[in-house]
């Protein structure tokens, strides 16, 4: 049956636009524009901005990261108040990465940002007042000796996570899916093998090598 499938040209260039435009591959997603005779779009024009916005959160510069985003689009964090949160979360333990990397025991510009930008907004959500509590909670223990839940605060992987959330707002104020459509498809190719094999035991693996 996947045999007789014919999927078109059309609809691979368009799946492969989708994922360069999405992901943020500029450069490859222009010449491919151009090679496939696909018209540019805004999500296409505001990969350069998605790009440089996501390099300043994961190299943890939170601000400049704000402030492109607000020249962006102004209303983006103020409609998004779970996203904005997590932003400023994020510096706040930016803040505190750095107090522990200069050895430097004045936190008192740790607690000012804490009381002067989250402190309101955490009062308000029990959720946000639940994560503020963990980040303060970095400040009671050394980096070395953080517990696995107070080290995830630290890991860079935190920094990915909320660049990928501020990516995938900016797409959806523009009208454009959050995610590739590829992997949409990749997951439900999983679920659909793994429910063929608990039907009817061992399957023929797909083998993406020789894919036409």
């Amino acid at each position: 049956m996947m045999n007789d499938v014919r999927v078109s040209k059309s609809s691979l260039n368009a799946l492969v636009m989708n994922y360069l435009i999405i992901e943020g591959y500029q450069s490859a997603a222009s010449k491919f524009a151009q090679e496939a005779n696909i018209s540019s779009s805004v999500a296409l024009d505001s990969i350069e901005d998605r790009i440089r916005i996501r390099a300043a959160i994961h190299a943890g510069h939170i601000p400049e990261a704000v402030e492109r985003i607000n020249d962006l689009n102004p209303e983006l964090l103020d409609t998004n108040p779970e996203l904005h949160f997590a932003l400023l979360r994020l510096q706040l333990i930016e803040l505190i990465r750095d107090l522990a990397s200069t050895s430097n025991d004045d936190i008192t510009p740790a607690l000012t940002f804490a009381a002067s930008h989250l402190a309101s907004r955490a009062q308000k959500n029990p959720e946000f007042l639940a994560d503020l509590e963990q980040t303060m909670a970095l400040l009671c223990f050394s980096p070395s000796n953080l517990v696995p839940q107070l080290a995830e605060l630290m890991d860079p992987a935190l920094r990915r996570q909320v660049a990928n959330k501020v990516n995938e707002a900016i797409l959806e104020a523009q009208g454009v899916m959050r995610e590739a459509k590829i992997r949409g498809l990749v997951r439900v190719w999983g679920w659909a093998d793994n429910a063929m094999r608990q039907e009817i035991g061992e399957v023929p693996a797909l083998d993406l090598k020789n894919l036409a």
